[in-house]
């Protein structure tokens, strides 16, 4: 069983419900499959083999689910790519992952006729037209040289066999590549089997209890693998609507949820700090909804009960990484949920907090949290001594601190990277930062290590306050009354707002720079 065999299953069991939904239209599970059976038989057409790899450079919309789905029954594998990342990311990946294929928004055709003579591999860009509201002005046509490989998206639906199977599909066949964000050295490309992501989508889905009657508000980006999972994958397997929503913002969040009684929401902490501070909103807008869930970074336990207080919704959170597909922890439904706490083993999945050895530590030790299931990568793409670094004896080493209390909930300290040693001291910002998203003038705060010669690293602050009334003097005091002096930050930084990937994880290392460069 796979992804798309497993689509192909519930088309039969709800082939007139919707799929999906995107701006007012509706499309069932049986237009969907007929769609993606057209793409992969005109993939197939073009020249695609089995193992052939195809980036998909999109944002939220139906080409997106259609591409990927069209690519893995074609038996191809899938390399999302934010559309966003620089002229150079996106070179680098095309190249380094080997990329035939590549389906890009007609929004992109500049972008790619510049880049087009640097991707020598690239035999075919497929563009997608994209909806009047995605367009800022005119979309600019193609220079030359990359015409003669341009195809149209909607050309291959039109001419692509409705009744095609695609090759056999092994469940150790790579599905996907994910680029990880390469915070250190370049990006690296984890390799997700088709086993990897089926397991992990059933597995999350039926934890989640994500059912033919859910509504899910899609609005985490599609080629983030948190979406792919949670919002897309877990939502197809098991017969649920997604309302697809092309770019985030509190105002259409509310909007969709009145409007199509959304009962599942899923994003990062920054989308519920937005949600929170919107003025329009009040308790009742959010009532259809009967999960929220949160992942991507940890969520402060004080924007957790706040948010939960307001709306009345109760927010599971999560945890995952692309190299585990990514799930593989969560918040039970049927037990008392721990604020702060990432949950416990979903189904079919183990983690564990170990030590430098790799010896499993007692409840409430902090160590490295190592994960085990079949929903763990095969390796990174074309890097043997990397795959052997993280993933030794069948455990994939997270890079994250973690403990696990008596009961078996676990809680990320933080990132081992981003630890601060004090002095000799550990620090861990994500303590520092609970403390400040406590304070009452606090919307959001980041923090981080910056050498200094005297204690070897310093603790520096930066924060969004809701008023210009409050001072550094004002939180510097606060943070004494809460925390051991040698965790008390050196400097706090005023800032109007904190940058974000496109995920709205906050960038530690983009203000690191930002420091070192004063």
């Amino acid at each position: 069983m796979n992804l798309s065999s497993r689509l192909s299953q519930t088309v039969k069991a709800f082939g007139n419900k919707p799929a999906f939904i995107y701006e007012g239209k509706e499309t069932s599970y049986s237009q969907l499959d007929v769609a993606i059976n057209q793409f992969a038989s005109s993939l197939h057409d073009l020249g695609v083999n089995k193992g052939d790899h195809i980036a998909v450079v999109l944002g939220n919309s139906p080409h997106y689910i259609i591409s990927l789905y069209g690519a893995l029954r074609a038996g191809a594998t899938v390399i999302p790519i934010n559309p966003i990342y620089t002229p150079n990311e996106i070179k680098y990946m095309i190249n380094n992952g080997d990329v035939k294929i590549v389906i890009i928004a007609d929004l992109l055709i500049p972008l790619f006729s510049s880049l087009d003579e640097h991707l020598p591999m690239v035999e075919h860009f497929i563009v997608c037209e994209t909806t009047p509201s995605q367009h800022t002005g005119e979309v600019a046509g193609p220079n030359r040289s990359i015409t003669t490989k341009m195809k149209t998206f909607a050309t291959l639906l039109s001419t692509g066999s409705i009744h095609y199977s695609g090759p056999e599909i092994d469940e150790e066949d790579v599905a996907v590549i994910l680029y990880t964000s390469g915070t250190t050295g370049k990006p690296k490309g984890a390799m997700l089997t088709h086993k990897n992501l089926f397991r992990n989508a059933i597995d999350t889905a039926n934890y989640l209890k994500i059912s033919e009657n859910d509504v899910v508000v899609t609005t985490l980006p599609m080629f983030h693998v948190f979406c792919l999972t949670v919002s897309l994958n877990a939502t197809l397997m098991n017969g649920a609507t997604m309302l697809i929503v092309p770019k985030f913002s509190p105002a259409a969040i509310f909007q969709l949820v009145k409007t199509y009684h959304a009962t599942v929401f899923a994003g990062v902490p920054t989308m519920y700090n937005f949600l929170l501070q919107y003025e329009q909103a009040n308790s009742d807008d959010l009532k259809t909804l009967r999960l929220c869930i949160s992942g991507g970074a940890s969520m402060p336990v004080a924007l957790l009960k706040e948010f939960e207080q307001k709306f009345k919704v109760i927010v599971s959170e999560g945890y995952g990484l692309s190299e585990a597909s990514p799930v593989t922890c969560f918040n039970p439904l049927d037990r008392p949920r721990k604020p702060g706490s990432i949950g416990t083993n979903i189904v079919n999945v183990e983690n564990k907090v170990v030590n430098e050895l790799g010896q499993e530590l007692p409840p409430n030790q902090v160590g490295e949290l190592v994960v085990k299931g079949p929903n763990v990568m095969k390796g990174y793409y074309k890097m043997p001594e990397e795959t052997a670094h993280t993933i030794r004896d069948g455990w994939l080493y997270t890079g994250d601190l973690a403990r696990k209390d008596e009961d078996g909930y676990f809680y990320i300290v933080d990132r081992k990277k981003d630890m601060i040693i004090v002095g000799g001291y550990n620090v861990y910002p994500r303590e520092v930062e609970e403390v400040l998203y406590n304070h009452d003038a606090v919307v959001e705060a980041a923090v981080l290590g910056v050498p200094d010669p005297n204690s070897g690293e310093a603790v520096t602050c930066f924060v969004v306050v809701k008023n210009d009334e409050v001072t550094e003097e004002m939180l510097l005091d606060y943070c004494k009354e809460h925390l051991a002096k040698y965790k008390i930050p050196k400097s706090i930084e005023f800032l109007k707002e904190l940058p974000k990937n496109t995920t709205g994880k906050i960038l530690r290392r983009a203000l690191k720079d930002q420091v070192l460069q004063k």
